[in-house]
């Protein structure tokens, strides 16, 4: 299925039913009365995130979706039913925006959070409801509502622990493929990887995270340039950001050091937050430089320096897998680390609030 992560759709809840204007008319009952029912309520429309969708493809074909409407209301006092809620199933990391206004109407991330995005019409009161000592007849009574009509931008966001970043062809896609079971296209020409792509990387038993490997990007990419940066707020919810350096690019193209600050200044125009996230040097494809699996440690030295790196510095083949089962082992140390940290913040800011 082709992954989509952007879209538009029309919503509409349903409208509530009119309220009944009726008399009591019964054999041998002196004396009558109004008794018409209060209409339904129509139902709401939700949004709601699914562990097992991945992509936003099936709103291509069904873009309009409406709620049940309720119904009128009846003679004897009989309400009207009302209409049935549509809950419209999402990817987890679907973020929801008004298209008309952009109001940002919030987002669903977790399985099975739901999200209200288009409010019921009322229903309408019957001429019961408007009795009194000064009117007891009386034929009044209040039509339903309409529910909210809305169009919907839906901007699906990947939901990851760790994220790549690197030039085409870097290694990226051979990374995942090395450390998850995921399947990504690989190949000696650019672009391989059309869109996004997530595996699970299984350190060891109840120990595992989820590493997303986004189109590379080239310089001049904020212009619109290759895939421009179409895909990089995939990046947004990651915890940790590779950047994957290829230490053997093919002849005619960009030399490490070039390609390795391109992409930080890329990054740097396309979200500062995101540039100022932890970020992990890796330096891919040490198996081509012809230096055995001892003499790996000075790989690269020139790239570190000519980009002053001072953060963690990681030398691997992912190819032959050489290097990869130390950084996920440092990795998956890491995110446990953050999470560990964020756990105990979170424990001290409920104690002060009581």
């Amino acid at each position: 299925m082709k992954f989509v992560d952007e879209v538009t759709v029309r919503v509409q809840a349903g409208n509530g039913g009119d309220g009944c204007s009726s008399f009591r008319r019964e054999k041998y009952i002196p004396r009558g009365g109004p008794d018409g029912g209060d209409g339904g309520d129509g139902g709401n429309v939700y949004l709601v995130a699914k562990a097992g969708i991945n992509t936003l493809a099936d709103f291509r074909v069904a873009r309009r979706f409406k709620a049940g409407n309720g119904q009128p209301g009846m003679g004897k006092n009989r309400t009207g039913r009302s209409g049935e809620d549509l809950y419209i199933e999402v990817p987890q990391g679907t973020r929801v925006t008004e298209s008309e206004t952009n109001e940002v109407l919030g987002e669903v991330v977790e399985h099975d959070e739901a999200l209200l995005v288009a409010a019921a019409g009322h229903g309408g009161k019957g001429n019961a409801r408007f009795k009194s000592s000064v009117n007891q007849a009386p034929r009044k009574f209040t039509p339903g509502t309409p529910g909210e009509k809305r169009v919907l931008q839906l901007e699906l966001t990947v939901l990851a622990d760790v994220g790549l970043l690197g030039f085409p062809n870097a290694g990226k896609s051979t990374l995942i493929r090395a450390v998850s079971a995921a399947q990504p296209k690989v190949a000696d020409y650019p672009f391989t990887t059309l869109y996004p792509n997530l595996g699970v990387v299984a350190v060891e038993a109840h120990r595992s995270f989820v590493m997303a490997d986004i189109p590379g990007l080239i310089e001049g990419a904020a212009e619109g340039a290759g895939l421009g940066t179409r895909f990089l707020k995939h990046l947004n919810r990651t915890s940790l950001l590779l950047h994957i350096v290829d230490l053997a690019p093919p002849p005619g193209t960009e030399d490490p050091v070039t390609a390795a600050h391109a992409i930080v200044s890329e990054l740097e125009r396309f979200s500062p937050e995101l540039a100022a996230r932890e970020r992990w040097l890796i330096l891919n494809k040490i198996d081509l430089l012809g230096e055995g699996d001892g003499d790996s440690a000075g790989i690269g030295d020139e790239v570190v320096t000519a980009l002053g790196w001072e953060g963690p510095v990681y030398r691997i083949s992912a190819l032959n897998k050489e290097g990869t089962r130390e950084l996920v082992g440092d990795i998956m140390t890491r995110l446990e680390e953050r999470q560990d940290k964020d756990s105990t913040s979170d424990s001290g800011s409920a104690a002060d609030a009581i």
